[in-house]
């Protein structure tokens, strides 16, 4: 249901978007900005690019931040001494959210648990036509325009019983278990903070990194980018991978060895769905663009289009909790970040 404010118009709390204005402009349609308003005094057409100069900050209670927020750093603190909270109509946090932020005692909120929806659904997609091979299987079918002997040429294709691998408990890799819970995979999941129980209860089976990757079929990363988990797939543990596998990350690209996974790639041994690369983009000379047995995206797994208004309802109802007095539903915690994304 969704929150109602008490504060009266009066006692509204000063608001102000900081994010770059286009991303404003996609997330805050009408209907959003009018909702808005009858929760918080602000101008809608204001746009806080650079926090050092902008004069609005002064009294503002409550900033409203998405993709393109400048950094909230001791200098942007000092000119906003009534600021309280801060909402994060996006995803992570750590671009802009600093440890001043943590030490004026800040309340902060983040939608990432609505970004991680179609983050999910993506993965989810791409895990059942990986084992099904549509891939494969439709670039042969649009090679010979005929009727093959599917079965004879992918022995054992489809979903029933095969092992699925995740790696990282984050709120997506949790969804993505949610989401796969009605179909007959058996469920592995690695993460050095998730013990057997708790996999378990998230109907899974917990292994460590190394068994994960050697005995599934799909592996499927979720962990976030950290010092440890810097190419936590590199050329040993690729090599680890099950002949006809199938990797997917859209988590960050700097989790795989992008040489190891191209060498990998480009003996057809291993598939692989790629949203996100180390760099990104990739050179343009980089077999991944064409492989057939590689799917490469633009980074698009996470909320676009449409799915930016899951953000906006999300970061919405913060707001309201907070002008009603209420905890926020999606608050970060400074202690949880060393260990996300």
């Amino acid at each position: 249901m969704r929150p109602t404010p008490t504060a009266t118009p009066t006692t509204r709390p000063r608001a102000l978007f900081a994010m770059g204005r286009r991303h404003r402009d996609a997330l805050f349609a009408p209907a959003e900005i009018q909702r808005l308003t009858a929760y918080v005094d602000i101008d809608p057409d204001h746009v806080a690019e650079n926090l050092t100069e902008d004069p609005a900050l002064e009294d503002v209670e409550i900033l409203i931040t998405s993709w393109g927020c400048p950094v909230l750093d001791e200098e942007v603190l000092a000119r906003a001494p009534a600021l309280k909270a801060v909402v994060h109509a996006a995803g992570s946090v750590k671009h802009h959210v600093t440890q001043a932020c943590w030490d004026r005692g800040l309340a902060v909120s983040s939608a990432a648990a609505a970004n991680a929806v179609p983050v999910a659904e993506y993965t989810v997609a791409a895990i059942l036509f990986a084992n099904k091979r549509v891939l494969d299987i439709g670039g042969l079918y649009r090679d010979h325009r005929a009727a093959l002997d599917w079965s004879g040429r992918f022995p054992g294709f489809g979903n029933y019983r095969r092992t699925v691998g995740l790696v990282g408990a984050s709120l997506v890799g949790r969804k993505v278990l949610e989401l796969l819970r009605p179909y007959d995979l058996d469920l592995l999941l690695a993460d050095p903070h998730v013990d057997a129980a708790q996999a378990a209860e998230l109907g899974a089976r917990h292994v460590d990194l190394d068994e994960l990757v050697a005995h599934s079929d799909v592996v499927s990363l979720h962990a976030p980018a950290l010092p440890e988990t810097d190419h936590l797939l590199d050329a040993r543990r690729l090599s680890l991978m099950r002949d006809g596998a199938t990797l997917i990350n859209t988590a960050r690209g700097s989790l795989v060895d992008t040489e190891a996974l191209t060498a990998e790639a480009v003996t057809g041994r291993i598939r692989a769905v790629i949203d996100v690369t180390e760099p990104e983009v990739l050179p343009a000379t980089s077999p991944l663009y064409s492989l057939p047995n590689v799917l490469l995206t633009p980074h698009i797994a996470g909320s676009l289009g449409g799915e930016l208004h899951r953000i906006t309802s999300s970061a919405l109802d913060e707001v309201a909790r907070y002008c009603s007095g209420e905890p926020f539903a999606h608050a970060v915690h400074h202690a949880a970040l060393a260990t996300s994304a």
